[in-house]
């Protein structure tokens, strides 16, 4: 009879700590987003490499929640601890109610320790360090006009920033949903972290969506703003650049940007370093590190634990589809003010600029640009628009940490 009672006490003790009778329907709601986000990074490669982690670190924490859990502390009789602890006790004692207690230190949840690269602001500088030894910022240098379409697309973020406000939100809120319209993953997540930390999940994840839906949200609006004619446009070859301007210009970027904008060098420094990496060619290794290993590393540490801070209680909420819709309409508006800048450049060459390089003004690198690619080739297959439209793209990745740097310096 003991051996049967130990048994279904044994099964019992199993149920109650399982997720069963732990989780509630909002997690098994945010499982259910999890697992339709693993289908959109595997079977249709929606930017894999950060949607495929984001979704995954979703699924674990809404399945096992302390796997986030914050490291904390149990107060443990002395009599008790000195049972299981002869000799000296190595952490404070507590008097409470004429008895002893030991302040017994508890671990963390894994990923809670991971997260810390996220909230201390060390992974979204990591993360522009391999951007830029992957970049190529030839087609901005060759033509500096890029860097207008590359500012008109981040017009949606300051126009966001006002309607969040109008929506509700306070003024550091609005400016992390804001920078949503940058199509910047790492930027978003580094501004979220200085300035609403508890909105984390919801604006990473809008951010790094519609950076992955970029080829079905942006041509309808390139289309919509332009003409025939004005998608047809053959661009003029870009004039080569030198080696030396391509090395002069992360060293005089970040010199602007760091005296100007101090807020903003912390990613713009690390982009133009890793831009340095790769055009000096005289740290190779390194480059090859950077942009590879290192990325790796830091997307996986990055991902996961972004996708970690949406449990089921936090992301379940109407502020959550807010967010999502004011997200959403800075990307849009971030697009479409691009576009009308390259028409505005259009009338100003007399026809020489294609509107459509305007869209990769928000920094979806090089995804917006091959976007720009292929809806010009769809009114004009001979046209060529990548290398045009990589100037803009570009230009947005700058821009998009600028605008960061001045959000954090207005409402930081």
């Amino acid at each position: 009879m003991e051996i049967l009672q130990g048994f279904v006490d044994a099964v019992v003790g199993i149920f109650n700590s399982s997720g069963l009778t732990a989780l509630n329907w909002q997690n098994y709601v945010m499982i259910g987003i999890s697992i339709v986000l693993l289908y959109l990074a595997i079977k249709k490669q929606y930017e894999p490499l950060l949607l495929l982690p984001i979704a995954f670190g979703m699924l674990l924490v809404n399945l096992y929640p302390d796997i986030m859990s914050a490291p904390s502390t149990d107060m443990i009789p002395l009599a008790d601890y000195m049972k299981d602890h002869p000799g000296t006790i190595q952490y404070p004692i507590t008097e409470l109610n004429g008895a002893e207690y030991v302040n017994y230190p508890t671990n963390g949840g894994l990923l809670w320790y991971l997260y810390q690269g996220v909230k201390l602001g060390i992974y979204p500088p990591l993360i522009f360090l391999g951007i830029g030894c992957m970049t190529d910022f030839g087609p901005l240098i060759s033509n500096p006009k890029s860097l207008i379409l590359g500012a008109a697309a981040q017009i949606g973020i300051f126009v966001t920033f006002t309607g969040a406000i109008f929506f509700g939100f306070t003024a550091k809120e609005a400016g992390a949903i804001g920078i949503i319209g940058g199509a910047d993953g790492p930027t978003a997540i580094f501004v979220t972290t200085k300035l609403a930390p508890h909105l984390l999940g919801s604006i990473a994840i809008a951010a790094y969506s519609y950076m992955a839906l970029v080829p079905i949200i942006q041509p309808p609006i390139m289309k919509a703003l332009t003409t025939k004619k004005e998608r047809a446009v053959v661009m003029e070859q870009l004039r080569p650049v030198s080696k030396l301007e391509k090395i002069m210009f992360p060293v005089i970027v970040v010199i602007i940007i760091a005296i100007f904008l101090p807020d903003a060098a912390p990613l713009v420094g690390m982009l133009m370093l890793g831009n340095l990496f790769k055009e000096s060619g005289v740290v190779e290794r390194i480059n090859k590190t950077a942009q590879n290993e290192l990325m790796n590393i830091i997307t996986i540490f990055l991902g996961t634990t972004v996708g970690a801070t949406a449990s089921g209680q936090t992301f379940l909420t109407f502020d959550t589809i807010k967010i999502i819709v004011l997200g959403l309409f800075a990307f849009c508006l971030g697009t479409a003010f691009g576009v009308l800048f390259g028409k505005i450049m259009y009338v100003a060459t007399g026809g020489k600029v294609n509107p459509l390089i305007g869209s990769a003004g928000v920094s979806a690198v090089p995804m917006a640009a091959r976007v720009a690619q292929k809806v010009g080739q769809q009114e004009n297959p001979g046209n060529f628009l990548l290398m045009h439209a990589m100037g803009p793209n570009v230009a947005g990745v700058i821009g998009s940490a600028v605008a960061a740097g001045v959000l954090l310096n207005v409402v930081g």
